[in-house]
Order: structure tokens, then C-alpha cells, then sequence
């Protein structure tokens, strides 16, 4: 449920510097052009400042640099969108669930389930699972033989665990996850395909997120591993034996070949491709739509992905990379 909170509290509460009446409430969060009274908004750009100039919010998260231009309350953070997260998950927080297994979820006598668990209707928990306290198991999920949950995770909805797979505490699986299917490993016999035995499983570390579609398969012989505090987007492909190091954020639909190993604190866009067996470094940034062929040994930006012009330039510019050779050949570089 939402709460009401002044602006003085939330100014002490989270370290702030408050320009404004601390006795104003705010109750919900709101963008700047959208706010209205007894709202909070934030500016994190200052490419933004004009929607700024006209914002009706109660108050405004931003930086001492942008205060001077703000209308109405400021609370005032050198890191606003930090801030900003913190208060909009005091304003909402997420729904909670009442402990208990709902008559339609189909429950093995052999799992071990928290009394404060809550297992959602039409859920699968199978024979061996361990679902630990305050877990919460949405509608349709399956948790396969073996599988294990820690304490304050959710499974959203339609989330599928593989046997054996392991959820660590505090992690949140979005829509439609799959966690433990089969790698792609198969065997090539005289022009046909003899598939490989995937016998290892999936680690997953504490306060992960995993976005809505995306899927992570099990281990060939080793198990493939996310490390804590993973963020990933919806619909990426994590292949077989990759390891994500702890708090590595990864965004839609990049695709992760086997046994790539990518580093800590490491950012990678959208549409990212992984060839298998990289080594990336810790601390690297990848941007959208990058194809990665070769392991990365040192922190950096790195890019391949070329931007969108217009067409008839496109073509003229791959009319040129043509002659490349051409041009070579002419003046004797071989």
C-alpha cells in the first residue's frame, strides 16, 4: 500500500539537502511533464530543465547544479536517479502475498516449503525443491526436481526451474523465464547431429534480476553461474557454461555464447552478440548492437555496431568499403 511521506522526512531518511517547505507531502512518483500536486519527480539530465521550468510535482530530485532552476521544492543529491530509486521504493512497494499454497497448485510431498512462502494458483513444485522463507511463487510457475529458491524471491509468473537449479536470496525472475534448459550441445556424426548430454546445472547468485523471457541454460559438465547482483533485461540467451560476474547489468536481447566468461561491474547493451569462449575484464562497457569476437583484457569502452544513416549514404559508404581492395591492388599494397 502507498504511504505519505514530507519532504523533511524523506530529506533526513535519505540524506538530503531539502530547498522547500518540509512539511509538503508527496505520495506517489511522476515524470516532469506529467506531475502534479503531491507528487515527486526527479531531473537526472540537464538537457531536460525546460520540462523542469514548467513541472507541477510537490518536489524535484536533482543535483545542486539544477536547483537554482527548480520552480518548486528541490531535494537536493549528487547522485538524483540513486535517490530517486530509493524513495519511488518506499512510495510503492511491491504487493505482498499471503503465505499459504493455493488449492490449485500441485505440490510434491517431498518439497520443502517456508510457512511464510506463498505458491500461487496453477504452480508446479516438484519432488526435492526447497522454496525458504517469504519466497513468492506466482501463477503457472514450475520448479522442477531439486530446485531450491532463497528467502524474498519472487517468481513472478510462468517462470520455469530446471532440475536442480539454484535461486539465491532477494532475486526477482520476471514473466516467462527459463533457468536450466539444455544447452545447445551437439556432436556433428558424418552430417548428422548426436546430441551431448547436458548434465551440469544453473547457479544463480543473491539480488539478481532476471527480465521477462530471457533464458539461461544449464551447464554441458560444469554449471553455468551468475554471480550477485546481476541485472538482465528481457529476452537474452545466457548459453551453456557462461559465467556473469557480480553486478555485470546486461540489456535486451544480447546473446551469450558457451563458456564466455564476462567480468564484474561490466555494462553491455541491447542486441549485444557474444561469440563462445571470450574472456571479457571487469569493468567493461560494451554498447548496443556490439558484435564481440575476441576476449577483452582490459576496462573500457568498447563499440562495433555502426548507427543508422540515411540510405543512399549507406550505400554509398559500402559502395566505398568495396573498392577498398581495388584501390589496394592499384597502387601495389599487397
Amino acid at each position: 500500500m502507498q504511504g505519505e511521506f514530507s519532504l523533511g522526512e524523506l530529506a533526513v531518511r535519505f540524506g538530503l539537502t531539502l530547498r522547500g517547505e518540509p512539511n509538503l507531502t508527496v505520495r506517489s512518483v511522476a515524470t516532469l511533464s506529467h506531475a502534479n500536486a503531491g507528487t515527486l519527480s526527479f531531473l537526472a539530465n540537464s538537457r531536460y530543465r525546460r520540462q523542469l521550468e514548467s513541472t507541477r510535482a510537490t518536489a524535484v530530485l536533482l543535483s545542486a547544479e539544477d536547483a537554482s532552476h527548480c520552480p518548486v521544492a528541490a531535494l537536493i543529491d549528487p547522485n538524483p536517479y540513486l535517490a530517486y530509486a530509493r524513495i519511488a521504493a518506499l512510495l510503492h512497494p511491491p504487493v505482498s502475498e499471503a503465505p499459504g499454497i493455493h488449492p490449485s497448485a500441485v505440490v510434491a510431498n517431498g518439497a520443502r516449503i517456508a510457512a511464510s512462502a506463498s505458491i500461487g494458483p496453477l504452480a508446479v513444485i516438484e519432488e526435492g525443491v526447497q522454496i525458504a522463507e517469504r519466497v513468492r511463487i506466482g501463477p503457472g510457475c514450475i520448479v522442477q526436481r531439486g530446485a531450491s529458491v532463497g528467502a524474498d524471491s519472487a517468481l513472478v509468473s510462468r517462470v520455469n526451474l530446471y532440475p536442480g537449479v539454484t535461486v539465491g536470496q532477494r532475486c526477482i525472475l520476471h514473466a516467462g523465464a527459463v533457468v536450466g534448459a539444455d544447452g545447445f550441445g551437439f556432436a556433428p556424426n558424418s552430417g548428422t547431429w548426436v546430441k551431448v548430454p547436458q548434465v551440469g546445472s544453473v547457479r544463480i547468485g543473491d539480488d539478481v534480476e532476471i527480465g521477462a523471457n530471457t533464458s539461461i541454460d544449464r551447464g554441458s559438465i560444469d554449471d553455468t553461474v551468475v554471480e550477485n547482483g546481476v541485472k538482465l533485461d528481457n529476452q537474452i540467451q545466457v548459453g551453456h557454461n557462461v559465467t556473469i560476474g557480480a553486478h555485470t547489468a546486461i540489456a535486451a536481447c544480447t546473446g551469450i555464447s558457451g563458456s564466455t566468461v564476462i567480468g564484474r561491474r561490466c555494462m553491455v547493451g541491447g542486441m549485444v552478440g557474444f561469440a563462445g569462449h571470450l574472456t571479457i575484464a571487469d569493468d567493461v562497457v560494451i554498447t548496443g548492437c556490439s558484435l564481440v569476437s575476441a576476449s577483452i583484457k582490459n576496462a573500457g569502452s568498447y563499440s562495433s555496431g555502426m548507427p543508422a544513416v540515411e540510405t543512399r549514404l549507406w550505400r554509398r559508404m559500402v559502395a566505398h568499403l568495396r573498392r577498398l581492395d581495388t584501390r589496394r591492388d592499384n597502387v601495389g599494397v599487397r
